[in-house]
């Protein structure tokens, strides 16, 4: 039985994600930081989707030791992992630095995604024709310039919330880049999605401060729903078609192109080296 591992699976577009992939017989584990919603969330997808194979485990990003927590307890519960969905995220108004001494969006949207991916890297590799995605956006587009390596903690630099959520997504996708260059000649592959401005709670409850109070509600009429933002990410970790394809950059279940920064391999290397070395791993 195929198994899939979504990040951030206990609301929004991870919640729908675990029932689409639920719903098509995969054996699903999603991920919450928080045990309450992580349950309400289980019964949720088990209702919805039919499947009773799905199982919740705390993970909180936020702390690289509580992603080594769980990834040993993934790898001792778990014999494959078919499919890797990198999802969860977080957007703050105001920098804020975790218990691993890294500014905390850097953390959660990049840095603890790169560890649990290195930690869990043998079991999908020998489960063969494994999938990882991972959940970016359009907001990478946002530093034109590419990632400032002298300053990717944001401590020299005025914090603007979604100046430095659009960097953490470039590094998303420049990860993507160099893991698929590194599973070249397996069967693995890793693929990075855009979603689409979805209308779900993120950044409305709070994080982004007064202007993302105001701003995200004016938008939400315009935004796509939890479901339909979940559509990339279900297909680009599924789709039959999509075999052996890799490296790519995903939107509207499309092949897209993304920014001239998230094209630079170079950018790409480096940013795997430092991150190797923030979490510890070399």
């Amino acid at each position: 039985m195929s198994v899939a591992l979504v990040t951030g699976g206990n609301a929004g577009i991870g919640l729908e994600t675990c029932v689409a992939l639920a719903g098509q017989g995969h054996d699903v584990v999603f991920t919450s930081r928080d045990a309450t919603r992580g349950e309400a969330a289980l019964d949720t997808i088990v209702s919805r989707s039919g499947n009773p194979s799905v199982e919740v485990m705390a993970l909180d990003l936020a702390r690289l030791a509580s992603v080594r927590e769980f990834a040993a307890a993934f790898l001792e519960r778990h014999e494959r992992l078919d499919v890797l969905i990198h999802n969860a995220g977080v957007m703050l108004s105001s920098r804020r630095v975790t218990e691993d001494g890294n500014e905390m969006t850097f953390q959660v949207n990049h840095l603890g995604p790169f560890l649990l991916d290195a930690l869990l890297r043998e079991r999908v590799l020998a489960t063969g024709d494994a999938r990882v995605v991972v959940v970016a956006s359009a907001a990478h587009t946002s530093p034109r310039q590419g990632l400032d390596f002298d300053d990717l903690q944001t401590e020299r630099r005025r914090y603007n919330g979604f100046q430095v959520y659009g960097r953490t997504k470039l590094a998303n996708i420049l990860f993507v880049r160099e893991l698929a260059r590194r599973l070249a000649g397996t069967t693995a592959t890793a693929n990075a999605v855009h979603p689409g401005f979805v209308a779900t709670r993120f950044a409305r409850d709070g994080d982004t401060g007064a202007l993302g109070a105001l701003v995200m509600p004016l938008l939400r009429p315009f935004a796509l729903s939890p479901a339909q933002g979940a559509q990339t990410s279900v297909y680009v970790a599924t789709a039959p078609e999509l075999d052996g394809i890799t490296g790519g950059y995903w939107a509207k279940c499309a092949p897209a192109t993304p920014s001239r920064a998230a094209r630079d391999d170079d950018a790409a290397v480096r940013l795997w080296e430092l991150s190797e070395q923030l979490t510890g791993l070399a």
